[in-house]
């Protein structure tokens, strides 16, 4: 099983003391909260009907359902064929498509430090990023722009 996230990665070592876990995955409940809002999950995530529909509702955050039902993994199993083809290129680090365009991690950073400068502020790390739709809403319309960028540098779109 290939594994693109897990909060155990990111909730130890200089993880920043007084956060909760869930810090560890806003950046990725964003990437799969789009893969849900676009269909790109796979037929076994989708059993979990109920919560999907409280993330459709806004009622949970993408983080939160990676917490609470996905036991803070992301692994190819979540995602459908062209939901893994996507994040293969995208959410990865160091891929053909990401160097030449941008990587997710890229994306992420870049977007928020350019919110946080317009705001005359500075996040103090990474995981400081506050888990909200309003940010989400932002790194919705980059993947959004990406996933375009991805279909036609693979010739699907």
């Amino acid at each position: 099983m290939a594994k693109y996230d897990d909060a155990s990665w990111h909730c130890g070592g200089d993880f920043p003391e007084g956060l909760p876990e869930k810090n560890g995955v806003t950046h990725t409940g964003m990437f799969l909260n789009w893969c849900i809002q676009n269909d790109l999950i796979s037929d076994e995530l989708k059993e979990d009907e109920e919560e999907i529909q409280k993330l459709m509702r806004r009622e949970i955050t993408g983080a939160e359902f990676i917490m609470d039902s996905m036991d803070g993994k992301f692994s190819e199993y979540d995602l459908n064929d062209l939901g893994n083809a996507f994040a293969q290129d995208y959410y990865k680090d160091d891929t053909d498509f990401g160097n030449r365009f941008s990587s997710f991690a890229d994306d992420y950073v870049n977007i928020f430090d350019a919110k946080a400068e317009e705001n005359d502020y500075e996040y103090e790390t990474f995981y400081h990023i506050e888990d909200t739709y309003e940010n989400y809403d932002l790194m919705k319309l980059v993947i959004d722009h990406r996933f375009q960028e991805w279909k036609e540098y693979k010739s699907l779109g």
